[in-house]
């Protein structure tokens, strides 16, 4: 295939539409054959000119504001670097065959940049499409109002198109931002000795509802290990960020402190200057084999599910405090011990996993316990893949989960 040089001098000419270029004085740097055509203006009476020397506003009309509307739009563009599409207006134009007349003319202008390579507009492109016909053949702005806003309807259409395309590759680009950072935050976790364990971490289908859960589980003295899982409010990069801050303090406090309320109890006091921690809900367990003990403290979280070795299911739900931040001062947070004995298996998890809409989250517990009793002899890695086929919606994720499970 050989390469082809293309004239971009020639395709700008020939573009379909009324385009010209401005400069960012507002000067008419070119313009393409379509504008000259439409407006009735030759290139000499454009080019070098200023816009509102050649189009002013109609001297006969008090009420006319399309040059000033106009060029506040052009000024925004320069401003801020971004493109702007105008509503419908009435722009009248001077008429060249009848001096000191001039003719009633409807337009849908968009003004975009173009930048150099250190970000400066050094060009404003100037798209304008003439609708004047299309008014006068829906009856006009005096005779229905209805129709011009019908007609603004229609030149809006393409442009609203455009926007939400933007809008769709935008959320595309912070989902994907915002798993990558999720991924670096979340690692798989390092070998929790010879106990075995099964982390899942499911993001939502949409792009602004990913990005909020976490879990953790570290290695204490002893023959002990901290799990822990929690719940931003919020979502999008935002929520990962405030997520990523708070993984690590409940983290490090746990390594030091004497239990999970002690360690929850700091994580809330940090959570105070962390803009975004409000009403996080959290989970905190440390489990001992020594003495086959299960120590826990919730802040507001869904309650960790133990799975006895008898296939029963006991939610460890005695000590429950609002989540973090949700008190004006400072009060200890409660802790519960729960025994296990060998064969139980301990499920952490966030609320995407039970909670449904119009459904109360009781239901979504009780589907829990019944699936945990069903897969009760499976490993974790393996429970851990049929509880999220069967509680997770078929039809997509509508929130992120995190899930742990650990075997007793």
């Amino acid at each position: 295939m050989t390469d082809t040089v293309i004239d971009y001098s020639a395709v700008f000419q020939a573009l379909p539409g009324m385009v010209a270029l401005l400069t960012p004085e507002l000067v008419y740097a070119d313009a393409n054959e379509e504008f000259l055509r439409v407006s009735g203006r030759s290139r000499e009476q454009l080019v070098g000119r200023y816009l509102f020397d050649v189009f002013p506003d109609n001297p006969n009309n008090p009420a006319a504001t399309g040059a000033r509307n106009l060029q506040a739009s052009l000024l925004r563009v320069l401003a801020t670097g971004e493109r702007d599409a105008m509503a419908l207006q009435r722009y009248d134009v001077a008429s060249l065959e009848r001096p000191g007349e001039w003719e009633e003319r409807y337009w849908s202008p968009v003004n975009a940049p173009v930048k150099d390579s250190d970000g400066r507009v050094v060009l404003l492109v100037h798209r304008v499409e003439e609708v004047t016909e299309l008014i006068r053949a829906r009856g006009g702005p005096s005779g229905n109002r209805a129709r011009v806003l019908e007609a603004e309807l229609y030149t809006r259409a393409r442009e609203l198109q455009e926007v939400n395309e933007r809008l769709r590759q935008a959320h595309a680009r912070e989902r994907e931002v915002a798993l990558a950072l999720q991924q670096a935050m979340l690692p798989a976790p390092s070998p929790m000795g010879h106990h075995r364990t099964a982390v899942r971490y499911c993001p939502a289908a949409g792009a602004l509802n990913v990005c909020g859960d976490w879990y953790d589980l570290v290695n204490l003295p002893g023959d002990r290990i901290g799990v822990a899982v929690g719940d931003v409010v919020g979502h999008g990069l935002a929520a990962a960020c405030v997520m990523g801050q708070l993984r690590s303090a409940l983290s490090a406090a746990s390594r030091v402190a004497d239990g999970p309320a002690p360690a929850l109890d700091v994580l809330g006091l940090y959570a105070r200057s962390v803009d975004g921690a409000e009403n996080t809900t959290a989970v905190q367990t440390f489990i001992d084999w020594d003495n086959r003990t299960i120590s826990y403290s919730s802040a507001g979280h869904p309650p960790p599910a133990l799975l006895r070795a008898d296939g029963t299911v006991q939610f460890l739900d005695e000590a429950t405090d609002p989540p973090l931040g949700a008190r004006l001062e400072h009060v200890p947070r409660p802790q519960a011990t729960a025994g296990f004995t060998e064969g139980a298996t301990l499920v952490l998890y966030t609320d995407g996993l039970i909670e449904r809409r119009r459904e109360d989250i009781d239901t979504g517990m009780r589907r829990l316990a019944d699936s945990l009793a069903r897969h009760q002899g499976a490993d974790p890695e393996a429970m851990a893949d049929a509880l999220l086929l069967e509680l997770l919606p078929s039809g997509g994720v509508t929130d992120d989960t995190a899930l742990v499970i650990v075997r007793l």
